[in-house]
């Protein structure tokens, strides 16, 4: 009897002694997580709590006061507006089409890279040069390449003898330029995931599906694309919510026009914020747009775990 309670109680002191130990560890493990998550908090929080407090509020730039507030008030006024219903479709229409043209592209390139074993290093660093350049110059360099009268563009293709075209002054050539610009600026991430992606695939597979008669089309698409599905998702999800919350093009190519064809959610709002002088309703129309992207990102998840 004193044997096993001398055993039981070694046995709960050995316990108590681990779990101790497991709790300072965590604390410890918090407490130097602690000052960067309260950055993150301040940095990240703050204006998102704060756009939520101007969305219900009554604050504009004539009238600088949060109270009285209003509810829903800014909410029903920007979705009664048939400005904002067309730049949340030609949102979605652009983000759809950019993302899928820069994963086709992508994946194609990837693909070749794989197999590329000479300066493979050299071409990466070419491909990373237009995803290092930030929005904004690329902008400004495709602005002044696609100018319909001194555009190099516009004068190579009058070389041929083809006439000039009118790239950012016609609405629906201004909306496939500025998804085109993006798609060139943009497909370098996708590759250098996809190619990291490939990289790591095992080769077991392959051979295998050698001995068994497989071709490389066959390859391709019963092993590589199912093997690379997960990687290939991270790519798209990062993709789309970029392209959702896509700013900076529209604002310098076209200033969301000619009219509203480039006029993206995201510029409605800085339109309805600053030009309209209504922050209440931009604040609206910005959490409108988080909410576009949450529910497509959960969306995509949940078809590919159903797919799965």
């Amino acid at each position: 009897m004193l044997m096993s309670k001398s055993l039981r109680s070694t046995d709960t002191t050995g316990r108590a002694g681990r779990f101790s130990g497991v709790d300072r560890f965590r604390v410890t493990g918090w407490a130097f997580a602690a000052p960067g998550l309260t950055a993150l908090a301040i940095v990240l929080g703050f204006p998102i709590v704060y756009a939520v407090v101007l969305a219900f509020s009554s604050y504009t730039l004539l009238m600088p006061a949060l109270a009285p507030f209003t509810g829903l008030d800014n909410f029903i006024s920007v979705l009664s507006d048939d400005a904002f219903w067309s730049a949340a479709w030609l949102t979605i229409r652009y983000s759809v089409l950019t993302v899928a043209g820069e994963f086709i592209i992508g994946l194609g390139i990837a693909l070749m890279l794989n197999r590329v074993v000479k300066m493979r290093p050299i071409y990466f660093a070419l491909l990373t040069i237009p995803m290092a350049m930030s929005p904004v110059s690329v902008a400004l360099i495709w602005r002044m390449l696609l100018q319909p009268n001194l555009g190099i563009v516009n004068h190579l293709l009058q070389s041929v003898g083809i006439p000039g075209i009118d790239w950012l002054g016609s609405p629906e050539m201004a909306f496939w330029s500025m998804a085109c610009i993006d798609v060139w600026q943009q497909v370098s991430f996708v590759v250098l995931i996809l190619a990291a992606g490939l990289a790591a695939l095992p080769k077991e597979p392959y051979e295998a599906a050698e001995i068994d008669g497989a071709r490389g089309w066959q390859q391709f698409w019963y092993i590589t694309l199912p093997m690379l599905r997960p990687v290939a998702a991270i790519a798209v999800v990062i993709q789309l919510i970029n392209e959702l919350r896509t700013y900076d093009l529209p604002y310098i190519l076209t200033r969301g026009g000619p009219g509203s064809a480039t006029e993206v959610l995201s510029f409605f709002a800085y339109r309805r914020a600053f030009l309209g002088l209504s922050l209440n309703e931009g604040a609206a129309a910005a959490l409108m747009l988080l909410l576009i992207v949450l529910a497509m990102t959960v969306v995509f998840f949940t078809l590919l775990e159903r797919r799965r």
